[in-house]
């Protein structure tokens, strides 16, 4: 695998080093050694897929306050997302800032969301499949979001937006949570 960080300290891209012949090829796309060595926890308590229907979907801004906060392995085996995430680490000089990634079958890439980060995406294709390899079991009482279309994120969606759940219209605006959101993610540090 090869671990890019990004400029969100702790956020990683990880590429699939492919091992190719005339079969197709190979790839590692786990190893807890390897996640190890980068400083990333190699911890898997739950993997889950996401299935969508309809580009221009949005699931998120999800995330866990602590002390159930979770680490995330995303990879899109079908179809095309852009994943976004959210530093939510107060102490962080990349507070409240965001990056997107294309996550797609043909670039097989996945991202490494750390703890105290919001996480979401847009459905690029229709029929399109996420996986997920997580760090903590699902905790509703610790569940936490962010309005995907708050202003004070300015997150910008490719597409127009055709689907979201109730629940995640119905998550707060920053503007509203940040007070809550900075005092429990601090909890942690």
């Amino acid at each position: 695998m090869i671990f890019t960080e990004t400029r969100l300290r702790g956020a990683y891209l990880i590429d699939l080093e492919r091992r190719e012949d005339a079969r197709g090829f190979f790839a590692r796309a786990f190893c807890q050694h390897e996640f190890a060595e980068h400083g990333l926890e190699p911890v898997i308590a739950q993997a889950n897929i996401g299935w969508n229907r309809h580009r221009g979907t949005v699931r998120g801004m999800h995330f866990q306050y602590p002390p159930a906060a979770e680490t995330k392995v995303l990879r899109c085996p079908r179809g095309s997302i852009l994943d976004v995430i959210v530093d939510l680490r107060p102490e962080s000089p990349t507070f409240l800032e965001s990056i997107a990634v294309e996550l797609n079958a043909a670039n097989g890439r996945a991202l490494y969301v750390p703890r105290r980060f919001a996480h979401g995406y847009q459905v690029l294709e229709d029929d399109t499949e996420t996986t997920y390899l997580v760090s903590e079991f699902y905790t509703p009482g610790s569940e936490g979001g962010l309005r995907f279309d708050d202003p004070r994120l300015a997150i910008e969606w490719p597409l127009p937006v055709t689907e979201v759940s109730d629940k995640d219209r119905s998550w707060p605006l920053l503007a509203d949570a940040l007070a809550e959101v900075t005092d429990r993610m601090s909890a942690a540090t």
